[in-house]
C-alpha cells in the first residue's frame, strides 16, 4: 500500500493495513452498490415511456458515472503512487475522445 507507515512494530503495521484495508473495501462496496442502483435506473428509462433524445444522453451520463466509480474505486486510481497508470489512462482517454470528434465532424460535414 502506498499510504502504510512502517514504524517498525508488525502489530501497528498489521492495525494500519487492517483498517486502510476495510477503508477500502467499504468504498468499494458502497461503489458497487451505487454502480448497480444507475444500472436499474437505466433499465427503467429504456424501458420507460422517454423520447429517445432524453434516453441517450442520460444513458450515456450514466455510463460516464460508472467509469469514473471504476477507474477511482476498483482500479484504485484514487491512491498514491497510481500517478503514472492514470496519466497513460487520461492520456489515452484524451486521444479516443480527440478522434471520436473528429470522425463524427467528418461524417457530419
Amino acid at each position: 500500500m502506498a499510504n502504510q507507515t512502517n514504524t517498525g512494530n508488525p502489530r501497528v503495521d498489521y492495525e494500519f493495513r487492517r483498517k486502510k484495508n476495510a477503508e477500502d473495501m467499504k468504498f468499494q462496496v458502497i461503489s458497487f452498490v451505487l454502480m448497480i442502483f444507475l444500472t436499474i435506473i437505466a433499465f427503467f428509462a429504456v424501458g420507460g415511456d422517454f423520447s429517445h433524445w432524453f434516453v441517450v444522453p442520460f444513458i450515456l451520463l450514466l455510463a460516464a458515472v460508472q467509469v469514473i466509480f471504476q477507474l477511482y474505486y476498483f482500479m484504485h486510481m484514487s491512491h498514491k503512487g497510481h500517478e503514472k497508470p492514470a496519466l497513460f489512462l487520461y492520456s489515452g482517454l484524451l486521444v479516443a475522445l480527440v478522434t471520436v470528434l473528429a470522425f463524427v465532424t467528418i461524417v457530419w460535414i
